[in-house]
């Protein structure tokens, strides 16, 4: 799976929420650098090239959706990170958190409850 650039990921997040959207409804939730209306559709359409989205037409208008869930394009980009920065060490990832303080002791004891349940 390919990684997709920040703004592909913004867009991303927008439609894993929406469900499916117009390229206007895209634009209405992006807050910060909204790109022009064009630039936009040329991003939405790549991300249907690469295989991330799909669309219905109604007429000449689109309304995409995505076929990508957030969890699968989420897993490879994961393991990645915790090979590379953290040795390949779950408990590494974990103490880092609870050393930034990103983690309280209770979601460590739900983690725990978890992985015993498992």
């Amino acid at each position: 799976m390919q990684k997709l650039t920040n703004k592909e990921e913004e867009i991303m997040h927008i439609l894993w929420t929406l469900e499916k959207a117009f390229v206007k409804e895209i634009a209405a939730e992006i807050t910060t650098d909204k790109p022009h209306y064009n630039t936009l559709s040329t991003i939405v359409r790549n991300l249907e090239e690469k295989g991330y989205v799909s669309h219905h037409a109604f007429g000449n208008t689109h309304q995409y959706f995505p076929i990508i869930t957030k969890e699968a394009y989420r897993k490879p980009f994961m393991n990645t990170a915790i090979e590379s920065y953290f040795n390949n060490s779950y408990k590494n990832m974990v103490s880092f958190f609870a050393k930034e303080e990103k983690i309280t002791a209770e979601e460590l004891r739900e983690i725990i409850d978890m992985i015993e349940k498992k």
